[in-house]
């Protein structure tokens, strides 16, 4: 594979440097010979920390759904993804060298009847633990549970589990070395959680303030996927004949949302964009959700950082493009930080030190 030069500033800090890739790494050193690629403002591979790969709007998708799945995701900068439940086996797609790097976090873990059919592994509270232990093992060192779900005799969300089952299955996702996620519409579930030390919450809508401190002070992350959020009027319509109390509920966390998502930001929680593609929700959307965040106040550093940088580092890889560091990431004609409608328009898409997408 020829060397490859790349040329411009690179972000988060903007200064203006010239990139070598060889063998799939980066240099800083001049390489003679080297081929100029593209030049523009270089950004760390995008991720998207909570999409589903192999999901379906009816359960697991063949091998070539999924690959085009990863495929949309990668074309649009996504280059490292964090799978948050898919009934599918997908590890697969971590062979293959033209695909996103892919972290798996097993199958969803649900109350029985409590869930999407044929998403999760639908389980009782007394079997909680024993699932969370054979996901764990299955996964990249993330579990997801489904904290709360529509509760049909309620009519309205309620907790899938007990608070007591959900903190001995979180205790069994650590000790087998793996983080824990779940899946929190509504305001029930979240102290419980919380206390009990879950690692990051995926959508937060129901958080209150007491919440969003013992979030911040435990250091418990939050994936808010904005876009997925923007569906609840929709859902809430959809409800209203039947479940009056759900629909209510679903619109009052829609009309708060902007509040949340701000009161997260100031409370210091760690925050990190995720599509939720995947399911009923197409892929290749990241940078709509990292648009959709800074529209709903965050700054565009904080925005683009919770979908790059920051995101890669908490997630255990490498967070910029030092000497040596895998070859990954998008390269733009324009500013990100000045308008980030540019994410929509990648000139050239590096993964693994091959440029997989160009305009150039």
């Amino acid at each position: 594979m020829p060397a490859l030069r790349f040329a411009g500033p690179v972000l988060p800090d903007g200064e203006s440097r010239t990139l070598y890739v060889v063998d799939g790494r980066i240099t800083h050193e001049p390489v003679a010979g080297a081929e100029t690629a593209a030049s523009g403002w270089i950004v760390p591979g995008l991720v998207d920390a909570h999409c589903h790969v192999g999901l379906g709007e009816s359960g697991a998708v063949d091998d070539s759904e999924t690959e085009a799945q990863a495929i949309a995701d990668r074309d649009a900068g996504a280059l490292l993804l964090r799978d948050c439940g898919s009934p599918a086996d997908t590890r697969w797609v971590q062979q293959r060298e033209d695909l996103p790097r892919l972290i798996r976090a097993g199958r969803h873990i649900a109350r029985t009847r409590r869930y999407l059919r044929n998403y999760a592994d639908e389980v009782e509270p007394a079997d909680l633990v024993a699932a969370v232990a054979v996901q764990a093992e299955r996964g990249d060192g993330w579990v997801k549970l489904v904290g709360d779900w529509i509760d049909r005799d309620a009519g309205d969300l309620a907790p899938s589990f007990p608070a007591d089952a959900f903190a001995a299955a979180i205790a069994t996702a650590h000790d087998h070395g793996a983080r824990v996620t779940a899946h929190c519409f509504g305001h029930d579930v979240l102290t419980g959680l919380i206390a009990a030390g879950i690692d990051c919450i995926e959508h937060g809508t129901g958080l209150d303030l007491g919440q969003i401190e013992a979030m911040a002070t435990a250091g418990t992350a939050l994936v808010p996927t904005v876009l997925q959020i923007g569906i609840f009027p929709d859902l809430a319509a959809q409800a209203a004949p039947k479940f009056p109390a759900y629909a209510a509920t679903m619109e009052d966390l829609h009309a708060r949302r902007r509040e949340t998502l701000m009161s997260a930001h100031e409370a210091g929680i760690p925050l990190f964009a995720g599509s939720d593609g995947g399911g009923n929700q197409r892929h290749g959307i990241l940078p709509e959700e990292i648009i959709a965040l800074h529209r709903l106040g965050l700054p565009a550093e904080v925005a683009l950082g919770a979908g790059s940088w920051r995101a890669r580092e908490w997630l255990g890889h490498h967070a910029g493009l030092a000497e040596g560091d895998p070859a990954d990431f998008v390269v733009y004609d324009a500013d990100p930080l000045a308008d980030l409608s540019v994410l929509a328009r990648p000139a050239a898409v590096v993964l693994r030190g091959r440029v997989v997408g160009s305009r150039c």
